[in-house]
């Protein structure tokens, strides 16, 4: 990966390599206008939530709580705030490929909101998933329920947007052989993943946690993979980016935050590419038409198959379908009918002779899908 810049003039942004891995500063729906359309592969977002906070909140021992207090969190009424949400979910939808997908995270004061909108505007919810907080916030006033979690909307670009990432066998194996839920747990950000300001306070309020946007990144996006961050902050996006070898580009406005995330971005170190693999499943392989290996040449008409045992002979037709006798059908239902089952996997059960022996036909999908990977790289 490139090395990371912040990029203050954008007025033109023409190669990929001019943006990528970059923090754009500026008003993330202008700033985004200048990236390419159809160019980003996933986008976080976590923008302001719209607390509506009604003056200081007190603990009991009257010491004032560090909350969200910004000014960027403040919207003068609920209507102001629709149009806010809107105007940005456009322009990252605009920059998101067609087979991406959208992160959002928010909390009970906006993520029905958003979720409303994106909805609205042709954003097609996959999941809710539910960050439960090991170490959420007390309820000082002892008005309401512990607020222990938050919400997030994984969503793709439209309903038609089949072609997503998911890495289902990955998050499966890594939660020992379990589906993986739609409630985590998570603590909050704190102790020396805290980012503080010069005074020891928190520099952002709402630094979220490195674990949890490694879970995203891990679920839906593969290595180099290009991640959006349309409320950068204080990098976090960036740095699990950068460590996991996918690429990013990040939006912020306050100056502060982009100093601080550029310090902490430069300190990570990515990982080797051999750790960074991923778990897929035969589903996520590119599909192979029997008849592909006819179409290549890699297998001939009147060739003959046996299963493993030599009990059964079938030979290959032009047409890419086999046949024993009178009897002719495609690799899975010849297969399965000399063995007289419902169903029969035809790659694995067909072999071919080679060098004296036999080999399955597996092994020729094999080679076809490592060339169809290359064509399209």
């Amino acid at each position: 990966m490139s090395a990371m810049r912040q990029l203050d003039d954008l007025s033109a942004l023409p190669v990929q390599s001019e943006w990528l891995n970059t923090i754009l500063k500026g008003d993330c729906v202008a700033a985004l206008e200048k990236l390419p359309e159809k160019s980003v592969d996933v986008v976080f977002a976590d923008p302001p939530y719209n607390l509506q906070l009604d003056g200081d909140l007190h603990r009991p021992d009257q010491s004032k709580v560090d909350a969200v207090d910004n000014d960027w969190d403040q919207f003068e009424s609920f209507g102001a705030y629709d149009a806010f949400t809107r105007a940005w979910l456009l322009a990252v939808r605009r920059v998101l490929k067609p087979n991406g997908t959208i992160w959002v995270i928010g909390s009970y004061h906006n993520i029905f909101r958003v979720g409303a909108t994106m909805q609205d505007l042709g954003f097609w919810i996959l999941n809710d998933v539910v960050w439960r907080k090991t170490n959420p916030m007390p309820n000082f006033r002892g008005r309401r329920f512990q607020n222990a979690h938050e919400t997030l909307i994984w969503a793709s670009r439209d309903q038609k947007g089949k072609g997503y990432t998911f890495n289902y066998e990955a998050l499966k194996a890594s939660n020992d052989d379990i589906q993986m839920r739609s409630d985590w747990l998570f603590p909050i950000c704190t102790g020396g993943e805290r980012l503080k300001d010069g005074n020891g306070n928190k520099l952002h309020p709402t630094q979220k946690p490195e674990a949890l946007l490694a879970r995203i990144m891990m679920a839906s996006t593969k290595p180099g993979d290009v991640v959006l961050d349309p409320f950068f902050g204080s990098g976090t996006t960036g740095a699990v980016a950068k460590r996991l070898g996918r690429n990013f580009v990040g939006v912020e406005r306050e100056q502060a935050y982009i100093d601080a995330a550029q310090e902490r971005i430069a300190m990570v170190t990515p990982l080797d590419d051999a750790d960074l693999g991923t778990m897929t499943s035969k589903r996520a392989e590119p599909r192979v038409a029997f008849v592909s290996l006819i179409d290549t040449g890699m297998m001939k008409p009147g060739t003959i198959l046996y299963d493993s045992r030599k009990r059964w002979a079938a030979k290959v037709r032009a047409d890419g379908t086999l046949s024993i006798g009178d009897k002719a059908g495609s690799i899975h239902r010849i297969g399965a009918e000399v063995q007289g089952l419902d169903a029969c996997n035809g790659w694995t059960f067909w072999h071919y002779e080679r060098n004296g022996g036999l080999t399955q036909i597996d092994e020729l999908r094999r080679i076809v899908r490592v060339g169809m990977e290359c064509a399209g790289a």
